[in-house]
């Protein structure tokens, strides 16, 4: 039979980064859950925590942190509908729901989504990222229960939405166009105009110079993993870089940022995958993220 008492402690420890915090959240002592993650331990016969400053699950941990958190939700709907079955002197813990999404996203519209589903709900949020291309890894994986991906192909066990697309635009600011691209926005051109790159698994800039010209160009790349940054380092004039509309917009229209080639814009359609086990339960989460990317995200016509 399946500890949930240990199991919740383990849980605990996992979110909290801590025996000491777990121990403050379930008000009892740091040697009483230390006693507990390692009775549990001897039973799976392998380590769960990796003990540190945070303490983080092992493999094994992370899969039965997961199962918690179904649990979790499980019981949530329970309670829901029946309150009266609810230990009244322990009161329950949070359920965090964790989310994968790309950081465009979560730097233009998902917040918004976020924050619209948290105050009509008591669930806690944890939210990953990743590059769109590799989310729906993260649900492959049973590291999170939903994903905003890129990928059209339906994951295995899960439900999908089509939430729109994320229209991109390759700009730069007026002074870094007349300084590197006065004769044209040229394969050569680009090979000596440096660009911005959030990652080694962003491909963007490469995806709209081979669109748009037709050709692969080795760019020079300045790096940097922030999409509000990519957007301050293009008006500064350090780069070119490829900006989410929904940012770029009033820039454009300004004249504080230029398209690099006017009505070339790249579009990358977005997806939001969820577990069909806690698809109904989150039926509302699944809702709101709908809705507010279809107003926020470029629609098919």
């Amino acid at each position: 039979m399946i500890d949930y008492s240990a199991l919740r402690v383990l849980l605990a420890v996992v979110q909290s980064g801590s025996f000491e915090k777990a121990a403050a959240a379930m008000s009892v002592t740091p040697s009483a859950v230390s006693q507990r993650i390692k009775q549990l331990e001897e039973r799976v016969g392998a380590a769960l925590v990796v003990r540190g400053s945070p303490c983080v699950a092992t493999a094994k941990g992370e899969k039965l942190c997961r199962h918690m958190e179904n649990v979790g939700m499980l019981e949530h709907d329970l309670f829901e509908g029946l309150p009266s079955l609810a230990d009244k002197d322990n009161p329950r813990q949070r359920v965090t729901i964790r989310i994968a999404t790309n950081a465009d996203s979560l730097g233009t519209w998902f917040l918004e989504a976020m924050s619209e589903f948290s105050k009509s709900s008591s669930y806690l949020l944890n939210i990953s990222v990743d590059d769109e291309d590799y989310t729906g890894d993260w649900l492959q994986q049973g590291k999170v229960v939903a994903a905003v991906s890129s990928s059209e192909r339906p994951i295995s066990g899960c439900r999908r939405f089509p939430l729109g697309a994320l229209r991109y635009h390759a700009t730069a600011s007026p002074q870094f166009i007349a300084r590197h691209f006065a004769d044209g926005v040229t394969p050569e051109a680009l090979a000596d105009a440096p660009t911005l790159t959030f990652s080694q698994k962003d491909r963007l800039q490469l995806q709209w110079v081979r669109r748009t010209l037709g050709a692969d160009v080795n760019l020079p790349t300045h790096w940097l993993p922030s999409t509000q940054s990519f957007l301050d380092a293009t008006l500064m004039g350090m780069a070119w870089g490829m900006n989410p509309a929904f940012l770029a917009r009033d820039h454009l229209s300004a004249g504080r940022l230029v398209e690099l080639i006017p009505d070339t814009s790249l579009e990358i359609p977005l997806y939001w995958h969820i577990n069909r086990l806690a698809a109904d339960r989150l039926a509302k989460l699944t809702s709101t993220i709908v809705d507010v990317a279809r107003r926020s995200l470029a629609q098919a016509e």
